[in-house]
C-alpha cells in the first residue's frame, strides 16, 4: 500500500510525522510524495498557530480527498485538536485525532482499514501524558531532531498553543540519551533538540532540568553538534550560561523569540520580560560567545500597537543586531485574550509593517554573513550536486564549495571567500 504524509508547522510536527513514516515503512507501506494521486493513505499533520496555518490545514485535507476518493484520510495535530475546527474536517477524515496518540496513528489507520468505521479520538490534551516516540534514522544524513518536550504553560495573550498542546511534559532523560546515542551510531553528527517549550524541559521532573540534559548529551561519543531549536530568554539562567560557556558541542547559534521590542506591547502580550532584561541576557551570552548567531521571532500589528511602538521594535532589533529573524503578522486566535482586545490593526497595516521589518532583518543577516568572509570555518556537508557540496557551519551559515559526494556528513574546514544571496562560497582547506 502507498502512503503520503504532509506536515504543516513546527519542528515538533516534523519529528512526529517522521516517526509515523518510519512506522509505515516497518509495516511494508511504500511512502510516496503527497502530490501522488493514487496513494492508499493520506496523513495530514496540521497546524493552527495562525489563520494562514488553518487555511493550509483545511486546504491539504480537502486536496487529499480530491486526489483519491477511495483513500484513507487521516488527520492529526493542532488544528484538529480544537473542537471548533472539527466541522471543517469530519466529512473528509476517516481517522481523526488531535495531539494525543500520534504514536498510535498507524495502528488507528489500520484499524479503520479493517473495520471501515470512522475513528474520531480527540482527547482532553490537558490530561494527556507525554506521547513517547523514538527515531533511529531521520530524513537527512547529517542532522536529526529529537522531541524532548511537549506543551506550554506561558499563556501569552496571542497564543493558542497551550490549548492545543497542553501542560509541559518531558521525555525521560534516559530515553533522550539512548535515542541520541543510537542516532550517532547511525552516523548523525548533529542533534536538534526540539519541543513546544524546549528550554522548560524538566519542569515536571524531579531535580533534573534542561542544562542537566545538555551536560549528559555532551558526553556522547560521536556527537559533534547540539542545536536547540528555540529557547525563551527567561530560560537562559546562570546554570544554562555556565553550560554554554563550558560546552564544546552546543552550537554557536541560539534562536531566542523576542515578539516585540516595545515594553508596552510585551506587557500586553503577557511576555515575562521587558527589553532591558532581554538585552542584558543577550550581552551576557555575547561575553561568553562573541561571534554567536542570535536569531529571533517578532509579531507585528499586535492590538494597540501604534506606529511609535512599532518603531521601538525596529530600533530594538537593530540594537540587538540579530543575525536574522522571522516576522509574523498578528493573527487572531480563538480562546486568546488578544483576540478580544480593542484597537485591532488592519491587515493592510500589518502587511506594511511586516515588509518593513523583514527588510531590516535581511540587512542584519547580510551583515552577519559578510563578517565571516575570509574566515576558516568547520562545515558539515549535507547535499552534493554537480561537483559542489552544501552544508552549514555551527552558527548556521549556509556554505557551498567544490567537493565530492564522500564529504557528506564529515567535518571539513572551509575558507569562506564570497557572499551572495544568503549563501557563502568557499574553498575546501582540509578534510
Amino acid at each position: 500500500m502507498k502512503v503520503a504524509v504532509y506536515t504543516l508547522g513546527c519542528k515538533v510536527n516534523i519529528y512526529e510525522s517522521e516517526y509515523a513514516i518510519k512506522e509505515f515503512v516497518k509495516r511494508g507501506y511504500e511512502v510516496v510524495d503527497f502530490s501522488c494521486c493514487d496513494a492508499d493513505v493520506y496523513l495530514i499533520n496540521t497546524c493552527t498557530v495562525t489563520n494562514v496555518s488553518d487555511q493550509k490545514s483545511r486546504k491539504m485535507i480537502r486536496q487529499a480527498k480530491k486526489k483519491n476518493q477511495n483513500a484513507v484520510i487521516a488527520v492529526m495535530g493542532c488544528f484538529s485538536q480544537i473542537k471548533e475546527n472539527l466541522d471543517d474536517i469530519i466529512n473528509y477524515a476517516d481517522v481523526l485525532i488531535g495531539n494525543n496518540d500520534k504514536s498510535r496513528v498507524v495502528d488507528l489507520i489500520e484499524e479503520f482499514i479493517k473495520t471501515k468505521k470512522k475513528i474520531i479520538d480527540v482527547k482532553d490534551i490537558l490530561k494527556e501524558d507525554f506521547d513517547d516516540m523514538q527515531i533511529s534514522h531521520f530524513n537527512t544524513r547529517t542532522r536529526a531532531l529529537i522531541k524532548i518536550e511537549d506543551g506550554c504553560e506561558n499563556y501569552c495573550s496571542y497564543c493558542i498553543i497551550p490549548y492545543t498542546r497542553g501542560k509541559v511534559r518531558s521525555k525521560d532523560p534516559k530515553k533522550v540519551i539512548k535515542e541520541a546515542e543510537q542516532l550517532c551510531k547511525n552516523g548523525y553528527k548533529e542533534i536538534v533538540l526540539t519541543g513546544i517549550h524546549t528550554g522548560h524541559y524538566g519542569a515536571d521532573l524531579n531535580g533534573y532540568d534542561f542544562s542537566d540534559l545538555l551536560l549528559d548529551l555532551e558526553r556522547i561519543e560521536g556527537l559533534k553538534r547540539i542545536r536547540i531549536s528555540s529557547i525563551e530568554i527567561t530560560e537562559l539562567n546562570d546554570k544554562f550560561l555556565k553550560t554554554l560557556k563550558n560546552s564544546n558541542k552546543i552550537v554557536n547559534h541560539l534562536h531566542i523569540p523576542l515578539q516585540a521590542g516595545s515594553d508596552k506591547i510585551l506587557k500586553l502580550m503577557n511576555r515575562k520580560y521587558d527589553t532591558k532584561y532581554y538585552l542584558d541576557k543577550i550581552n551576557k551570552i555575547r561575553k561568553i560567545r562573541p561571534d554567536i548567531a542570535i536569531t529571533t521571532d517578532v509579531i507585528v500589528g499586535f492590538p494597540k500597537e501604534k506606529k511609535e511602538d512599532f518603531n521601538e521594535t525596529i530600533n530594538f532589533v537593530k540594537k540587538v543586531s540579530f543575525a536574522g529573524g522571522h516576522v509574523f503578522p498578528f493573527s487572531k486566535r480563538s480562546k486568546t485574550r488578544a483576540a478580544l482586545m480593542d484597537d485591532q490593526i488592519t491587515n493592510e497595516e500589518k502587511h506594511k509593517r511586516s515588509k518593513e521589518l523583514i527588510s531590516v532583518f535581511d540587512k542584519l543577516e547580510d551583515c552577519y554573513y559578510k563578517n565571516h568572509i575570509g574566515k576558516n570555518m568547520i562545515v558539515i556537508p549535507e547535499v552534493y550536486n554537480d561537483g559542489y557540496v552544501t552544508g552549514h557551519t555551527d552558527n548556521y551559515l549556509k556554505v557551498i564549495f567544490k567537493g565530492c559526494k564522500e564529504l557528506i556528513g564529515k567535518e571539513v574546514k572551509v575558507k569562506l571567500t564570497e557572499y551572495e544571496d544568503k549563501i557563502l562560497k568557499g574553498t575546501l582547506i582540509s578534510k
